[in-house]
């Protein structure tokens, strides 16, 4: 007996025990119906996203026991997917007209410059056109706004790529969200999120129920919702829990292009600037401008290795007043140029 069997098999043995006959009648004419769900693959996506996408909907064909939804993947050579950890996916060529594609969704990771890929965003744009249903997941978003399909639309993508998408896209501004369901785009931060992402789908579709008993198969106990957060608080970021302390260091993640000076940031979390400096020095072991000036550099260094901006450009977007002043501090911070880093994200190297 092979794996799937052994599954199929494990499955039904639940449906028996526990699918209740007024949840059946409920989605039983749906299930006369198999959705075309389809994922082009841009080389470097994570397989941590891809497999939170397509297990879920592999695990509720086995629990259906029947097929409702037809998976597929894609790629540009139609041959494999290459993931980051270099694993390879089997995939066939891009999508075309007359597909019976439900939903496409496509997976991208690493940076920007591994995404200009025409085909790509033609294809994407001529799915939607047919009025395919499309979804991004990681750095998949990207590519939809490339391809023009996020105008005024409410969206998000992984927060490590959302101030590159901004810089490229200056009229977007994605949602600090584990994904969103606008109409007919779906958009999804990627990492574990799109397992959050898939049993809200399985559930509009199939009823909560069935959806639950989805992720209990894959010990997805805590469902989040769309709007949960990307990143751990600031609190479990920075290891503090001093209010002021927090309302300062929220501030300056906001301020990253023009930094607020220590005597306006102390006022806006009711301190002394003295107290400031002693909170900083006794919590983080820090001072505020040295974290001030790392979480821009930071900030820099992300956009170095996924914008086309410019080292000047960068400067400024970063709040420092030339790419000289920019560049001694990068180097002071780093062990070298901002350039190097623009080589290394230009290779696809990060």
């Amino acid at each position: 007996m092979n794996r799937a069997d052994h599954d199929r098999i494990a499955f039904l043995h639940l449906q028996e025990r526990d699918f209740l006959s007024h949840d059946w009648d409920m989605v039983s004419e749906d299930l006369k119906n198999v959705q075309k769900i389809g994922f082009i693959l841009i080389p470097g996506f994570a397989l941590m996203s891809y497999a939170s996408a397509v297990e879920p909907l592999r695990a509720a064909n086995l629990l259906a026991g029947r097929d409702i939804y037809a998976l597929s993947a894609h790629t540009l050579e139609g041959t494999v997917g290459m993931t980051s950890s270099g694993i390879p996916v089997p995939a066939t060529p891009l999508p075309v007209r007359g597909s019976g594609f439900h939903t496409v969704f496509v997976c991208a990771g690493g940076t920007p410059v591994d995404w200009n890929v025409p085909a790509v965003l033609a294809c994407l744009r001529q799915l939607a056109r047919d009025g395919v249903r499309i979804g991004g997941i990681s750095g998949g978003p990207y590519l939809m706004a490339a391809a023009g399909l996020l105008e005024d639309r409410d969206f998000t993508i992984h927060w490590e790529h959302a101030s590159a998408l901004m810089e490229a896209f200056p009229g977007l501004l994605p949602r600090q969200a584990r994904y969103v369901i606008d109409g007919n785009r779906i958009t999804c931060g990627g990492g574990v999120a799109p397992l959050d992402m898939m049993h809200a789908l399985i559930s509009q579709r199939m009823g909560s129920d069935f959806a639950r008993r989805v992720s209990d198969w894959y010990l997805h106990t805590h469902v989040e919702s769309s709007g949960a957060p990307q990143r751990a608080s600031l609190a479990e970021r920075y290891g503090v829990n001093h209010p002021g302390l927090l309302t300062v260091l929220e501030k300056m993640e906001a301020t990253i292009e023009a930094p607020l000076d220590r005597q306006t940031m102390a006022g806006l979390a009711g301190l002394s600037p003295r107290h400031l400096d002693r909170l900083f020095s006794r919590q983080m072991g820090s001072s505020f401008l040295l974290e001030y000036r790392k979480l821009r550099l930071d900030h820099a260094r992300r956009l170095l290795q996924q914008s086309p901006l410019s080292i000047s450009e960068i400067a400024f977007a970063t709040g420092f007043s030339s790419a000289g002043h920019f560049s001694r501090s990068y180097r002071a911070a780093f062990g070298e140029p901002p350039r190097s880093q623009r080589q290394i994200g230009s290779a696809g190297t990060r």
